[in-house]
Order: C-alpha cells, then structure tokens, then sequence
C-alpha cells in the first residue's frame, strides 16, 4: 500500500529552488538572482513555476527550466508546469541581498543601483544624463575603478579594471 506524502506548499517549492544554481554564475541560485518569479501549488496538485529571463534572448532559459523540473522531480513533483513571463522585464531590483552577497564573494561586483529610482522626483530636481554607479572591487574593496567595456563574460555585465589592485572584474549592470 502506497503512503499518501502530504501536500506540498509553495515555501517549500522555493526553499528546493533556492537550492538550483545559475547556470552561468554557480553560486548564485535561480531564486536569489530573481528568476523565479511565481510559485503557485494549486487545489489540484499542479505546481506552477513562473520564470522571467534576466534579458531577452537569454540561452540559459533552457538550461534553468530543465534544472528546474530535475530539482522538482527528484523531489517528488509529479505534476508541475514551467511558465516564462516576459513582462514585466526582469530587473536587478528582483535580486535577493544574499544573491548580490554571493556575486560579490565570487568577484563580480553587483549592482549598486535601483533600477527604479524615484530620488530625483523627491529631490525636486530633473536628471538629464545618466549618472554611471561608483562600482565598488570585489576584490579589494576600492571605488577607484573604471568601466573598459559595457559587455562582460555575459550580456548582463559589463567589464571594469580595479586601478589599486589593477584585477578586471565583471559588474553585474542594473537593469
């Protein structure tokens, strides 16, 4: 006779996914980079996956929803259904503080900005030009840095040269 498992909740979906890292930055997981939008575990036992790219076009879209299902089955999801959602586009305000720890503890630089960035309203002051973000080294901890190329290893980073300790780094751009 078979046990009946007692139903799954969507907190523990997200404690199983936050163990499914980024394929292209490892120790970041695809619930603290902000990819997994939604989790829904319906009446009927479908579990419900949202996940929105970090930009369109992404390759590692597939990769993320196959790591995704594996991590879920080998839980026991029988019944699970991955949804993409393009808009909203992500944005690096969806990263979780651990997220942008871990970023910074394996030499990317993270984001130091909102994307939604409301203070010149409240400033009363109109912003003509885009300010660039003082980016901090991951390695050493400088802000005496400057931008060599608005691309880095991926299209959602983009390359800077720590001019103390002289190490190149990727910084992960807001968007």
């Amino acid at each position: 006779m078979a046990v009946a498992l007692p139903p799954i909740t969507a907190e523990q979906v997200l404690a199983w996914l936050a163990q499914v890292p980024d394929p292209e930055i490892p120790v970041i997981s695809v619930v603290d980079l902000g990819i997994v939008r939604a989790v829904d575990v319906r009446d009927d036992g479908e579990c419900v996956v949202t996940i929105t790219p970090t930009y369109s076009g992404c390759p590692a879209m597939e990769v993320i929803a196959a790591d995704i299902e594996r991590a879920l089955r080998a839980r026991g999801v029988e019944r699970l259904r991955i949804a993409t959602r393009l808009s909203p586009a992500w944005t690096t305000d969806w990263m979780s503080d651990a997220g942008k720890a871990a970023l910074k503890g394996y030499g990317i630089a993270p984001p130091v900005q909102q994307v939604i960035d409301i203070s010149a309203l409240t400033r009363g002051v109109k912003r003509h030009a885009i300010e660039a973000p003082e980016v901090a080294c991951p390695h050493c901890g400088s802000a005496h840095t400057r931008l060599t190329s608005q691309f880095g290893s991926t299209p959602c980073k983009a390359l800077y040269q720590c001019l103390d300790c002289r190490e190149p780094f990727d910084y992960f751009k807001c968007h």
